[in-house]
């Protein structure tokens, strides 16, 4: 089912001052689609996905989400997201649909199937997540997020403190699935690497905004936003020299209670120009103006 949104902007109301993390967003996520949204921490891509969901609270949120597909979650820090006085298998009982009788022989079996098809072995449904490995517990929420039967799936940093070999076999897991369950799929993530193996599109955000998309392989290949060709610079190549400094983006995220005038990357940006902290700055980099013309 697909999912569109359209000018998502959240903001919060503190003491003295306004929080707006997420302002303007639009993107949208077709049947079956494999899409990425990537940048920074502090851009505000988390918050996002949660509204997606109707997760997030006390905030004043407005835009339009079109579409209900059935979402499920897989979290980037298994440890924190699981229960840890709670066996694995009731936390996955908790999470299966209401119309399902959890006392049922046939839930049991449920239950070990779905740990089952995420690759864990009969029994770790009697452990506490203490006894799994880190994998292992990301497999486990996994198969928390499947009970649910969403179409769409929103694996949010899911390779986090994981060992590279783990993050492939995490990741492939997640998109086998995907593929025979027909689920759409937002991976969020800064690792452009895995954008790169696993997305169909990707939505690049800064301070709150989308500030460039497009076909993954046209984007990583060809960025024209500063910021984006920040990010394809800063992924280390194995052709590089050794003695070869590592590229970067100067500065940090600005906090979402005071972001710049005009464009919000300016006072990070190697191409600055005057106009482009005007206040009447018009959202589209010039960069992306000038590439688009030429």
């Amino acid at each position: 089912m697909t999912l569109d949104v359209q000018n998502l902007r959240i903001a919060f109301k503190m003491e003295n001052r306004l929080s707006v993390p997420v302002r303007g967003v639009s993107f949208s996520i077709p049947d079956n689609g494999r899409i990425a949204l990537v940048g920074e921490s502090g851009c505000g891509k988390s918050l996002t996905s949660l509204a997606l969901g109707g997760l997030v609270d006390r905030a004043e949120i407005t835009g339009t989400i079109v579409g209900s597909p059935r979402i499920a979650y897989v979290f980037q820090n298994p440890m924190q997201s699981l229960n840890p006085v709670m066996r694995i298998g009731r936390q996955i009982e908790e999470a299966l649909p209401p119309y399902r009788e959890p006392s049922s022989a046939a839930e049991g079996n449920s239950i070990t199937s779905l740990l089952r098809s995420v690759g864990l072995p009969d029994g770790t449904e009697r452990k506490y997540p203490c006894e799994l490995s880190g994998g292992q517990q990301q497999r486990v929420m996994i198969a928390m997020a499947l009970a649910q039967e969403p179409d769409l799936l929103i694996a949010d940093e899911p390779t986090t403190a994981l060992d590279v070999t783990t993050q492939q076999e995490v990741l492939d897991l997640i998109y086998r699935i995907a593929d025979e369950r027909k689920m759409s799929v937002l991976l969020i993530t800064h690792n452009l690497g895995l954008v790169a193996r696993y997305t169909q599109y990707v939505n690049v955000m800064y301070a709150g905004e989308i500030v460039e998309c497009g076909e993954t392989h046209n984007l990583l290949t060809q960025p024209r936003h500063p910021y984006t060709q920040g990010l394809v610079a800063a992924v280390p190549r194995l052709d590089a020299p050794k003695d070869a400094p590592l590229a970067d983006i100067s500065g940090t995220v600005p906090p979402p209670w005071n972001w710049p005038t005009g464009c919000a990357f300016h006072p990070r940006c190697p191409k600055f120009k005057p106009a482009c902290a005007a206040p009447d700055f018009n959202g589209l980099c010039f960069c992306l103006r000038e590439n688009a013309n030429s």
